[in-house]
C-alpha cells in the first residue's frame, strides 16, 4: 500500500524536577544544600531514510512520546536525561504543523534529521539557590513540559523527470520500457493507482530518475477522478514529459488532450507549466496514427515544444528520447531551476 500523507501527534518528555536535599553526614551538623538538577526530557526526532518509500508505518502508529527526565537526587546527583524517540521517514517528506500550516522541516537527503519536538528542561536543585544570606534554601525548580505538536506529514517523491498524461496514455508502459521499474500495466483506465519511480541509465555511467504520476484527468485539480492526490509528487521534478496518445483508439484529439493537461497543471500550480518540458507522442506503432501525429507535431512546432514520437512496444524513438532527457537533466543539475517544495 502506498501512503503519502498522514497525521501524527508527538510529545517530547517533561524535564525532571530539581531536588531539595541537604547534606546529612556524621560530625557535620550543619550540612549545606546538595540537591541535584533534574534531567532534560527526551526529544522527538525525525530522520530521513532511503530504505523507506511510503508513510505506511505511521498510519498504524500515530502517537510518539519521548521519555521524561528523571528527578534530581541528593549529593548533587543529576537526574538522567529522558530517552529520545527517533522516527524514520522516507526521503522527500515535508513536515507541517497541522494547527498553523507552517512547514517545520523538509527532509530531502538520506540521513537528514530534525528535532521536531524539544524535550522540557530539567529543574535546578536547591544547591543553586544558596547565598550568603540564605544558606538553607528550600527552593528548587520543577522541570518544564516538553513540546507537544499535531503534525501533518506529506511525502513528495524525489525525481528528475515527471511523466504526465491521461489514463492509458502509456506512462506505465514507457517507464517499464526505459527503466527497471515494473508497474502494473493493463488496457483499462486508472491501472496505475500509485506513483512509480524508475532509474533510467544513459551514456556510460549516467542516470536520471523518472516518476510516473497517475490520476490526471480533466477536472483533476477540482478533485475529479483520483483528483490531485498524486500531483504533489510532480512538484519536485525539474522536467515534465507530457505523454499524448496519438493512436486511433484515443478518446480525444491529441492537441486537445495536451491543452487540457496543461490547463490542469496550471490550475494546480501555475509554476509547473514554466518548467522545462517535452511532448511524447505514444503508441505510434498502431495503424492509423499518422494524421493525429502530424496534427500534434504541427502544434508543437508552432508552440516551440520538443516532440518525440515513440513506441514502447517496438522501442522506436526511445533512444533519442532518453538521450535528450538525459542531457536536459544534466544541464538542469548544473543550473537548477526553482521548484516548489
Amino acid at each position: 500500500m502506498f501512503v503519502d500523507e498522514v497525521q501524527v501527534l508527538v510529545k517530547a518528555g517533561r524535564g525532571g524536577d530539581g531536588s531539595g536535599s541537604f547534606r546529612r553526614e556524621m560530625f557535620v551538623p550543619r550540612g549545606g544544600p546538595d540537591g541535584g538538577d533534574g534531567g532534560n526530557g527526551g526529544d522527538v526526532i525525525f530522520t530521513a531514510s532511503h530504505r523507506l518509500t511510503t508513510l505506511l508505518d505511521l498510519r498504524y502508529q500515530r502517537h510518539y512520546e519521548a521519555e521524561d527526565g528523571r528527578h534530581g537526587g541528593a549529593s548533587h546527583c543529576s537526574g538522567r536525561r529522558g530517552k529520545p524517540v527517533t522516527v524514520a521517514l522516507p526521503v522527500g517528506t515535508v513536515i507541517y504543523d497541522q494547527e498553523t500550516g507552517e512547514v517545520l522541516a523538509d527532509l530531502v537527503t538520506n540521513g537528514e534529521s530534525v528535532v521536531i519536538a524539544q524535550g522540557g528542561r530539567g529543574g535546578r536543585g536547591n544547591s543553586h539557590f544558596a547565598t550568603p544570606t540564605n544558606r538553607v534554601p528550600t527552593h528548587f525548580e520543577h522541570g518544564t513540559e516538553g513540546e507537544a505538536k499535531h503534525l501533518r506529514l506529506e511525502l513528495k517523491l524525489l525525481a528528475d523527470v515527471g511523466l504526465v498524461g491521461f489514463p492509458n496514455a502509456g506512462k506505465s508502459t514507457l517507464i517499464a520500457a526505459i527503466s527497471s521499474a515494473r508497474p502494473k500495466i493493463a488496457d483499462y483506465p486508472f491501472t496505475t493507482l500509485i506513483p512509480n519511480l524508475g532509474v533510467v541509465r544513459w551514456g556510460t555511467d549516467r542516470s536520471f530518475v523518472v516518476a510516473d504520476i497517475p490520476g490526471l484527468i480533466e477536472g483533476a485539480s477540482e478533485g475529479k477522478g483520483l483528483g490531485f492526490q498524486f500531483l504533489r509528487h510532480i512538484e519536485r521534478t525539474a522536467m515534465i514529459l507530457h505523454l499524448v496518445d496519438v493512436s486511433e483508439w484515443a478518446p480525444d484529439e491529441p492537441v486537445q488532450s495536451l491543452e487540457v493537461m496543461r490547463q490542469e497543471l496550471d490550475a494546480y500550480d501555475e509554476s509547473l507549466n514554466h518548467r522545462p518540458c517535452a511532448i511524447v507522442a505514444t503508441k505510434i506503432d498502431i495503424s492509423g496514427t499518422s494524421d493525429r501525429l502530424s496534427q500534434l507535431q504541427a502544434y508543437c512546432k508552432k508552440r516551440k515544444y520538443k516532440c518525440f514520437p515513440v513506441s514502447a512496444a517496438t522501442r522506436e524513438g526511445l533512444t533519442e528520447l532518453i538521450a535528450y532527457v538525459g542531457k536536459q537533466v544534466e544541464s538542469l543539475r548544473t543550473t537548477p531551476c526553482e521548484t516548489n517544495s
